[in-house]
């Protein structure tokens, strides 16, 4: 297997599970070449307070085989950035692999990527997919031909595995697997909107409603990037 070129597109505020998760998976693949993408080389600064330092900026990423888009709020400002809507664009055009975790797959979608596709998303946010062009499928992965999108935030670690799998075989995913413990067994049973108690929904109602405001008022202004 030659070198297989991994690019994750990182921008402010993004959140860093979203990325981490899958990088850590993703990492141990056999010739994988790991790319932090970003449209300077400056720091840029998540949702937690940890500032994460790129490797490539926009201008020198060589093409890509695989190509990574995290979330988080920060998605709302990227979805409006013309360099960084362009960059995965023109990545995803020879890329062998198109993936988002969370609210990543609104920048896919913003640059055209998800039109007529099945998707998925962060649970809060499924029911502004239609506003770029996809149908939400229920799912921790979903997969339309090249393109995968993940659910939110740990997500990313299944859909990375499963893609090793396919790339490298189950036995590597396995063993990769294996190597970063990934074996949940969550205190609690409420890490889904199915099974979480009402109160706890409750908890994080406001704050979701008003970022799915937000994002929607943004992919509203955004939406003529999405042509040419």
């Amino acid at each position: 297997m030659s070198d297989f070129q991994i690019g994750f597109v990182i921008f402010p505020d993004l959140t860093q599970l979203d990325f981490t998760g899958p990088l850590q998976v993703l990492a141990r693949l056999p010739q994988a070449v790991i790319h932090i993408v970003a449209k300077s080389d400056a720091p840029v600064p998540s949702d937690c307070g940890l500032s994460l330092v790129p490797t490539r900026t926009f201008a020198n990423c060589p093409p890509l085989d695989l190509l990574c888009v995290p979330g988080g709020k920060g998605v709302i400002g990227a979805i409006s950035d013309r360099d960084t809507v362009e960059f995965v664009r023109q990545q995803a055009a020879t890329a062998r692999y198109v993936t988002s975790v969370c609210t990543g797959a609104f920048i896919l979608g913003v640059a055209g990527l998800l039109t007529g596709r099945r998707a998925t998303t962060h649970w809060a946010y499924t029911n502004l997919l239609p506003l770029v062009g996809a149908t939400h499928e229920p799912g921790r992965v979903v997969r339309d031909g090249h393109v995968i999108t993940a659910g939110g935030v740990t997500a990313g670690i299944d859909f990375a595995l499963s893609l090793v799998a396919e790339i490298a075989g189950e036995t590597t995913a396995r063993a990769i697997q294996l190597g970063i413990e990934y074996d949940p067994l969550p205190p609690f049973d409420s890490g889904h909107p199915d099974r979480a108690p009402a109160a706890v929904k409750s908890v994080l109602s406001e704050h979701y409603a008003k970022t799915n405001a937000a994002l929607r008022t943004r992919l509203e202004q955004a939406a003529t990037l999405s042509e040419g």
